[in-house]
């Protein structure tokens, strides 16, 4: 029963046949999740919304429980450890803010509204569990997070020691340290917003060696992330790729035994 359950509320696979139980949950579960962002893209909703997203957020919660349920299945280990693992896997989380906003104990803790439109938002990265595409980029992000980690601890390592300098330097520039934080971050990414400048010779020189540099920086996810997606899409062409399982499946085993007896 449970397995059979875990089958519907993944997400259905037309490659290995498409399952239409699977399919209407996928569809609904989408609907609702489409339904439930069309109020963030108003600045005064209806008030019906309003009830209307107690009742998505319903919706997320069962879909919650089940996949929390059937979490050993998911995992492929039929033990307790499963079910402590599932609740802190990146998409469960995102399950579950998408449903606190709209919980009325929850939703009284946060400060501002702005807070609450922004968790809802995240319900679009549901629809994300749904796509082909987005499970091969989560699993190059899986592939590459040492990579990734590496280059984000050097990304932070280097706007600090910029913030650092320009502090140094601008010191009347700046209000803070928090502000000489956000002014490298800037820089790093060569956004330059131009809120903040720097004045002095030196500052200007700082702003610009940490401008240069941040373009390199920041090339350096893309490099490392386009080439484990290329990497993904040669594993997944490569005889006995999980998208080539179908190609076992019984009915064609039998189409081919009958076109070898013709």
């Amino acid at each position: 029963m449970r397995k059979r359950l875990y089958e519907i509320i993944e997400a259905a696979n037309s490659m290995s046949g498409f399952d239409l139980a699977s399919g209407i949950y996928d569809a609904v579960i989408i609907t609702f999740v489409l339904l439930s962002i069309i109020p963030l893209a108003m600045k005064d909703p209806p008030a019906f919304f309003e009830t209307f997203d107690k009742i998505c957020a319903g919706v997320f919660l069962v879909d919650y429980i089940l996949r929390l349920a059937t979490a050993d299945y998911k995992f492929g280990r039929h033990s307790l450890s499963s079910f402590l693992r599932y609740p802190f896997s990146f998409l469960a989380i995102v399950d579950l803010l998408c449903i606190l906003p709209s919980i009325p104990f929850f939703s009284a803790s946060f400060e501002t509204i702005r807070v609450l439109r922004l968790l809802r938002a995240f319900r679009i990265i549901k629809v994300f569990r749904y796509s082909t595409t987005m499970r091969s980029v989560m699993a190059v992000f899986r592939e590459t997070r040492k990579a990734l980690l590496a280059v984000f601890s050097l990304a932070v390592g280097y706007i600090l020691l910029s913030a650092l300098a320009i502090f140094s330097v601008e010191g009347d520039a700046f209000q803070n340290f928090y502000e000489a934080v956000y002014f490298a971050t800037v820089s790093l990414t060569t956004m330059g917003y131009g809120d903040i400048i720097p004045t002095t010779m030196l500052g200007r020189l700082v702003t610009m060696l940490s401008s240069v540099v941040g373009i390199a920086i920041v090339a350096l996810p893309s490099g490392i992330i386009t080439a484990g997606y290329i990497k993904e899409i040669n594993k997944r062409m490569e005889p006995g790729a999980p998208h080539l399982e179908a190609l076992s499946t019984p009915n064609l085993q039998n189409h081919q035994t009958s076109s070898d007896q013709l």
